[in-house]
C-alpha cells in the first residue's frame, strides 16, 4: 500500500506544493487541507484508516494520536513542514527543501536502546535541619525518606522518617543506585523516656539510596551535576527551587528505562598500552565522569552517561561510537538531505544542526519572526556534541554549502568549538560555523545575512567508519590536494623519526594499538601506515630515545594506505653462519661497550654476542665451562626408598 502525506496550509499561512511534493517524494499527496486538526478532522481520519499516512503536523501531534487512539489505530508519524519551511519571510521556493524533509522522514528509524533502572524510593535529603526535614515531611508518603543532618542536637522528636547525624565524605553511582559514605554516623536510638538516644559516631558508615536531594547550597556532589539522573539540588534559599524538586523527587519511585546512549568496543581503544598512557581524549572531555580507565582501555558507565555525544566525536579509533542514534543513520541522513534537496531543483543548501532547543527556538522564529532561510535544512539531534567534524565534513561533500551548529544551554561549547576547528582545517573555515545564540531572531537573521560560500561541484557519499569517511570527504573538498595541516590533538597525522636517534628497538611498535607502526620480519626497519595512526602519542612516550614526535595533518595521498619506511639500517651478519639478523650499529654498539667487562673477557664469549641465536647457543654448548653441560642427576627418591630406609631400622 503505497505511502501518503497529508499536508495542511494552516488556515492558509503557507504554501504547499502538493503536485510537486508528489513528483519529487513519489508520495501519493492529496491537495493541501486549511485546518486539518479542526474542520477537516474526518479527513486525517480517512487517511489514517486508508493506510500509510504521514501527516503534516506536530503542533497539533496529540489530537491526531487521539484521533488514531480511538480509531483502534497506531499512532501516525509526524512531520513539521511548517515551522521548519514553509513559515518563512524567504521569497524563494520551498519545494526543495520540504522534499529534503520529506525524504528525511522516510528513513526507517533505529530501534531505542534501553536499560532498565528500578528505584525503590529510598531518598536520602542533605541540608540544613529546617529545610531538610520540611522536605522530609512533605516527601514521608511518597517515599522511603532519611535525613543527613550535621548536628545530633537537631534531631526532632519524630520516627515518621530516619534522621541520622554525619559528614557526608563521598556520594557516587546514578539514580536507584547511589552509594555514600558518611563518617562520624551517629543513628537513633529510639528507646527510652524524654529525647532520643544517639549511637557511638562511626566513620567510613557506607549506606545506599535511590535519590538525593540536595539542600545545602554548597558546591554540588558530582561533575555536570544537571545530568546526573536521581540527583536533585536546589538553593534552599530559593523556596519555589526547593518546592519544585521536592515534587520532581516524589516521582523517582518506579522502574524506569535509562537509554544506552554508546556502543563501545573495547578492542579498538588506544587509551593505554602496557602501563604507557596514550589517547585521552574521551576521558578529557567526559562532563560526568562516567567514563573512566579500565587497563588498556576505558569503559563507560550507562547509568552515569548523560550522554552528551562529545566521547564519540572525537574518539580517533571508533572504540566509543554514538549510538542513540547510531552514527551511520546520522550520516544517512545528512546524506538523504542533501541528495533531495539537489534532486529536487534546489542549489546550494545549507544544514543547521541542532538540538531540542534549537527546535524550539525554530518554532518561535517562525510563529514570530522571520523563520529560516529557504535553503537552509534543519537537522534536529537529541545531542549535538555527537556530530563532530566527521560528520560535518560529510555534510560538505554531499553538496552542503555550509554546516550552522546550534548548541543548547547543555551542550559543551569547547568540544564544538574544537570540532569545527578541525573541520574548518579540512573543510574550509568559511563553511563551518558556531551559531552560539539562544536568541530566535538573532538566529535568522544571522542565516539570512550568510553568504555562503561555494558548494563542492561534485557531491560524493562516502561510507564506512567515521576516519574513512572523514577521508574521502577529505579528498573530495580538496581535488588537487596532498596533505592538510590540522591542529593539535587531530586524530590524523604522522609519526617523525629522528634516525640519528633511533635505534630501531621498536618498543613503539609492540605498544602502537593501531597497528600503524610496524617492523620487517626480514630486515631492520620501522615502517608506518598514516592512515591507521591514531595520534594517541603512545609510540612518543615509550620511544626510550626520544626519538619520536607527532605531525597533525592528513594525507591525501595513496601514501597514507601503504606502508613507508621511517627508518632502516643494514643488517649484522652473524659470524658463524652469516645469517643476517639485528642491525650492525646495534650489534657492534653493544660489542664495544661490553668489551673489557669482568664477564666478556673471554674473546670467545665477546664474538658469542655477534651470533646469531642458533650458533650462539651452539657455541656455548661446545665451550669451556658449558653451562649446559653436568654431572648425571640424582635420581629422584620413591615411596620404596622411604619404606626401605624404615625396614632398615
Amino acid at each position: 500500500m503505497a505511502k501518503s502525506l497529508i499536508t495542511c496550509s494552516c488556515l492558509g499561512s503557507q504554501a504547499i506544493d502538493a503536485e510537486g511534493l508528489a513528483r519529487t517524494t513519489g508520495l501519493e499527496v492529496a491537495a493541501p487541507c486549511s485546518e486539518l486538526c479542526q474542520g477537516q478532522i474526518d479527513l486525517a481520519a480517512r487517511a489514517l484508516q486508508g493506510g500509510e499516512a504521514i501527516i503534516c503536523c506536530t503542533q497539533e501531534g496529540r489530537t491526531f494520536e487521539a484521533l488514531a487512539e480511538e480509531l483502534g489505530l497506531p499512532a501516525p508519524p509526524l512531520l513539521d513542514l511548517r515551522d521548519r519551511a514553509g513559515w518563512t519571510d524567504d521569497t524563494g521556493p520551498t519545494l526543495p527543501k520540504m522534499s529534503a524533509l520529506v525524504a528525511e522522514a522516510l528513513l526507517p528509524a533505529a530501534p531505542e536502546k534501553t536499560l532498565d533502572v528500578v528505584s525503590e524510593g529510598m531518598c536520602l535529603i542533605l541540608g540544613a535541619a529546617e529545610t531538610a526535614l520540611a522536605a522530609a515531611e512533605a516527601l514521608q508518603d511518597h517515599l522511603g525518606v532519611t535525613v543527613l543532618l550535621a548536628s545530633a542536637e537537631e534531631i526532632p522528636d519524630t520516627r515518621a522518617f530516619d534522621v541520622v547525624a554525619g559528614r557526608l565524605r563521598q556520594a557516587r553511582g546514578a539514580l536507584g543506585q547511589f552509594e555514600v559514605v558518611i563518617d562520624g554516623l551517629r543513628q537513633v536510638v529510639p528507646g527510652g523516656r524524654g529525647g532520643f538516644g544517639l549511637a557511638d559516631p562511626r566513620d567510613g558508615a557506607v549506606s545506599h539510596c535511590d535519590v538525593i536531594l540536595d539542600l545545602r547550597g554548597v558546591e554540588p556532589l558530582f561533575p555536570a551535576h544537571e545530568k546526573r539522573e536521581g540527583y536533585l539540588r536546589a538553593d534552599p534559599g530559593r523556596p519555589a527551587a526547593v518546592s519544585a524538586a521536592v515534587l520532581a523527587a516524589s516521582h523517582l519511585v518506579g522502574t524506569f528505562e535509562k537509554p544506552l546512549y554508546v556502543r563501545t568496543e573495547a578492542l579498538l581503544c588506544a587509551h593505554s598500552r602496557a602501563e604507557q598512557t596514550g589517547c585521552t581524549r574521551c576521558l578529557d572531555l567526559c562532563p560526568t565522569g562516567a567514563i573512566t580507565p579500565s587497563g588498556d582501555h576505558v569503559t563507560v558507565d550507562p547509568m552515569v552517561c548523560a550522554g552528551c555525544g562529545a566521547c564519540s566525536a572525537v574518539c580517533p579509533s571508533g572504540a566509543i561510537t554514538y549510538d542513540a542514534p547510531p552514527v551511520d543513520l546520522t550520516m544517512r541522513r545528512v546524506q538523504v538531505l542533501a541528495r533531495a534537496y539537489l534532486e529536487a531543483g534546489g542549489a546550494t543548501p545549507r544544514l543547521l544542526v541542532h538540538d531540542g532547543h534549537g527546535a524550539e527556538m525554530i518554532r518561535l522564529a517562525a510563529r514570530h519572526g522571520r523563520g529560516l532561510p529557504a535553503d537552509v535544512i534543519p537537522l534536529d539531534l537529541p545531542a549535538i556534541g555527537a556530530f563532530g567534524h566527521a560528520e560535518i565534513v560529510a555534510a560538505l561533500a554531499a553538496g552542503f554549502a555550509s554546516v550552522h551548529l546550534l548548541p543548547g544551554p547543555g551542550a559543551d561549547r569547547d568540544a564544538l568549538a574544537a570540532q569545527l576547528a578541525l573541520a574548518g582545517a579540512i573543510g574550509g573555515a568559511a563553511a563551518v560555523h558556531l551559531l552560539d545564540t539562544t536568541d530566535p531572531d538573532a538566529m535568522s537573521e544571522a542565516l539570512f545575512a550568510e553568504t555562503a560560500p561555494a558548494a563542492v561541484a561534485s557531491p560524493v557519499r562516502p561510507m564506512g567508519t567515521r576516519r574513512q569517511i572523514a577521508r574521502q570527504a577529505a579528498r573530495a573538498l580538496n581535488p588537487g590536494a596532498e596533505r592538510i595541516d590540522l591542529p593539535q590533538g587531530a586524530p590524523y597525522g604522522a609519526v617523525l623519526v629522528d634516525t640519528e636517534a633511533c635505534t630501531l628497538c621498536l618498543s613503539c611498535v609492540s605498544l602502537c594499538p593501531s597497528g600503524a607502526l610496524g617492523d620487517n620480519p626480514d630486515l631492520p626497519q620501522l615502517r608506518f601506515q598514516e592512515d591507521a595512526c591514531l595520534q594517541c602519542g603512545i609510540c612518543a612516550t615509550i620511544c626510550p630515545e626520544d626519538a619520536i614526535t607527532l605531525k597533525p595533518r592528513l594525507d591525501l595521498t595513496e601514501a597514507a594506505l601503504r606502508q613507508e619506511v621511517l627508518n632502516e639500517e643494514e643488517p649484522f651478519a652473524c659470524i658463524e653462519c652469516g645469517a643476517l639478523f639485528g642491525s650492525k650499529s646495534t650489534i657492534e654498539r653493544i660489542t664495544e661497550r661490553l668489551r673489557g667487562h669482568s664477564m666478556f673477557a673471554d674473546e670467545a664469549k665477546l664474538k658469542m654476542i655477534q651470533m646469531c641465536d642458533n650458533c650462539r647457543v651452539n657455541a656455548q654448548f661446545h665451550s669451556e665451562n658449558n653451562p649446559f653441560a653436568g654431572g648425571e642427576r640424582p635420581r629422584p627418591r620413591t615411596t620404596e626408598d622411604y619404606f626401605s630406609k624404615r625396614r632398615d631400622h
